[in-house]
């Protein structure tokens, strides 16, 4: 792993407005923590890559600002990414003039012109899970409701 042999200096964590990205987010910032002591490892941000979540741009800024870093850029959904995926070609080589062209140009720029590397600050389980209520993508945390299924709530 790149980071425990102390080969990744600056690390981006691609991560989108769902819970689980969320999760992996803040588990990939844990573990940059547990190496930036003992090596050169830092976070320099977050790119969000949309699924089109509800408040997703504003949830990723918090979540961000939360463990101590900021959202470098949010990549909006595109269907001319699968279109060039098909065809074995990233977005710039199908279509160069594509506006999801110009914001993969728009990404690389920023992180070329990014020198804001830090330890992070991650959050617990709780705190993840306030801010997904804050934002209003999950309701009032309700323990009696974990590990029930759609089939169960309906006849309940």
């Amino acid at each position: 792993m790149p980071i425990r042999e102390n080969k990744a200096q600056e690390i981006y964590i691609v991560c989108s407005g769902e819970m689980m990205a969320m999760y992996a987010a803040n588990n990939i910032a844990k573990g940059i923590v547990k190496y930036a002591n003992s090596g050169s490892v830092r976070l320099a941000g977050l790119i969000c890559n949309s699924r089109e979540t509800a408040r997703e741009d504003e949830l990723i800024s918090a979540l961000a600002a939360k463990i101590g870093t900021t959202m470098i850029h949010f990549v909006p959904r595109d269907n001319v990414v699968q279109r060039a995926e098909i065809r074995r070609m990233t977005v710039i080589e199908y279509e160069p003039q594509a506006k999801q062209a110009d914001e993969y140009r728009q990404l690389a720029m920023k992180i070329r012109d990014n020198k804001n590397f830090i330890i992070p600050t991650p959050i617990t389980m709780d705190e993840l899970e306030e801010l997904m209520m804050e934002f209003g993508i999950i309701d009032q945390e309700d323990e009696s409701i974990i590990g029930v299924t759609a089939a169960a709530e309906a006849t309940a």
